[in-house]
């Protein structure tokens, strides 16, 4: 007998529709997997065995031969347990095979049939959705992931007994309701730190201020204990909503990884990575054994990346950032498959301006030498500074600073004008695939970058002095151009362009 089930599994960040078929066969009992499985998969045949007996059905006693089809494709995860539990049972005659159709089965088993919460539920619904399957059976756990995907009817069960129960419609099956664009809409910010305890350091709120309304990349330098990371730390605080789409991409990458919160079945908040600078290069843009995983860069999709002590990191992790910095994607290219990750994040990076981190400091004296500052300094490539759109040059407190008790601007009212900001660019490139200023391309810059007479010469000049490349005078215009969105101006004015250019290195910040 045959009998096939749909299911799925993961291809990079999308889902992968995947085709159960079940052949039973006259012959010595025996059970085989074909169509690429990894370990994982191979390993369900016993899970899938005991789970059937446990469950009060019988286990053919035959040949059983499955085949996961495409069988160029490999497939990885425990979530083809189900389907191929199903699928021996509609073989069997067990259950009828009509009840296999237009739905898809998704969960790994228990030895005892209790079905468990699977990885990456998201895509493979949406690639369900996207084939017009109208169904979707998957365990508990994953309901609500699940249900985000409008136009899908999602049935989530505890064991695989209830399953075929909702195949065979013994039990009136309800289908889940979760109203994901309330949930979405009531969502609320709520966090224990925020801009006002900051005392100083203007300048460099203000800098966080134009990062945050352009997506931009900025680079704190400055002594110990000056507030780099505190900054750093507080920039989520300012950072506009997720709109739906962004969401969504975000809930995918945290599926696939298993980091999807079981009460939060949809990310509305712009996430924070922050990786200690011994991670390997695999961690921080993706890779593994199999088909590669997400990295660091891509969790931090439409939110920050912030590395701390930016020189302390490995040569070869720094420099495999360049890439994604530029094109907002990392492609993994392994043997047998290559997948592509989004990686549209700002980088925010802190670092001393010296070993000791007392280069330049008057309350203290530098105790290195000049071949080791060169040294400490040339750990950052200029290619990598190169994609660095503003350097921001920090100072201890003073006295009268730190005995200040009246707080800072706070965090409210800088992220109002940061939204504002934020909603001229969308409305900018609503015909565009760009969510910001610094995702712009060239022909976004030609267009909206418009300069007068003297703003063009102030440009001129600062190419000169500051032997600007082709690369970090586009950026220099993005930021001039998110200057001007802060200021509700259509046009960038000389003072925009003039503020852009107090963020760009010099010699006594640092010397790319």
């Amino acid at each position: 007998m045959y009998a096939c089930a749909a299911s799925g599994t993961l291809l990079g960040i999308d889902g992968n529709l995947v085709e159960v078929q079940c052949d039973l066969a006259r012959g010595l009992p025996a059970f085989n997997m074909v169509g690429l499985p990894q370990k994982e998969v191979q390993e369900s045949r016993e899970r899938i065995r005991s789970a059937i007996v446990n469950s009060g059905f019988h286990y053919p006693q035959s040949r059983v031969t499955i085949n996961l089809a495409p069988a160029d494709v490999r497939k990885e995860g425990v979530g083809l347990d189900l389907p191929v539990a199903a699928s021996i049972l509609a073989a069997g005659n067990q259950i009828p095979l009509e009840c296999l159709k237009d739905v898809m089965l998704l969960g790994e088993l228990s030895l005892d049939g209790q079905l468990r919460r699977v990885k990456g539920v998201l895509p493979v619904v949406l690639a369900a959705h996207q084939a017009g399957i109208q169904h979707v059976i998957v365990p508990e756990g994953n309901a609500y992931e699940a249900s985000v995907v409008a136009s899908v009817n999602v049935y989530p069960v505890q064991t695989l007994k209830q399953a075929v129960e909702v195949l065979t419609q013994t039990v009136k099956p309800t289908p889940f309701i979760f109203d994901r664009d309330h949930y979405f809409n009531q969502q609320q910010r709520q966090w224990s730190i925020d801009f006002s305890e900051i005392h100083g350091q203007e300048q460099a709120k203000r800098a966080l201020e134009i990062v945050a309304a352009g997506g931009h990349n900025v680079l704190l330098v400055g002594p110990p204990g000056c507030g780099k990371s505190m900054l750093a730390k507080r920039m989520p605080t300012i950072l506009p909503d997720l709109n739906f789409a962004e969401a969504l991409e975000v809930t995918q990458l945290y599926s696939i990884v298993g980091l999807l919160p079981d009460d939060q079945p949809l990310i509305t908040q712009r996430q924070v990575r922050s990786p200690h600078h011994t991670i390997s290069y695999a961690g921080m843009v993706g890779g593994g054994h199999g088909i590669p995983r997400p990295g660091e860069i891509s969790l931090a999709h439409h939110g920050v990346l912030f590395l701390d002590e930016l020189p302390e990191f490995d040569r070869t992790v720094l420099e495999t950032l360049r890439q994604p910095l530029e094109d907002h994607h990392i492609t993994i290219s392994r043997a047998l498959t290559s997948v592509r990750y989004p990686a549209s994040f700002m980088m925010v990076a802190a670092m001393n301006p010296c070993p000791c981190g007392f280069w330049q400091d008057q309350s203290q004296s530098c105790r290195c030498t000049p071949s080791e500052l060169r040294r400490y300094q040339k750990r950052i490539s200029g290619p990598l500074l190169d994609r660095v759109d503003l350097f921001v040059s920090l100072q201890p407190l003073s006295k009268a600073e730190l005995l200040d008790k009246a707080p800072g601007e706070a965090s409210t009212s800088i992220r109002a004008r940061v939204s504002r900001a934020r909603q001229i660019q969308t409305e900018r490139f609503i015909q565009s695939n760009a969510f910001c200023n610094a995702q712009m391309s060239v022909n976004d810059i030609d267009q909206h970058t418009q300069l007068n007479d003297e703003g063009r010469q102030m440009f001129e000049r600062a190419i000169d002095h500051f032997n600007l490349s082709a690369r970090a005078f586009h950026r220099l215009l993005k930021v001039a151009r998110t200057i001007a969105d802060l200021e509700g101006t259509t046009h960038i004015l000389p003072q925009h362009a003039a503020e852009a250019l107090q963020y760009r290195p010099a010699n006594q910040f640092i010397d790319p």
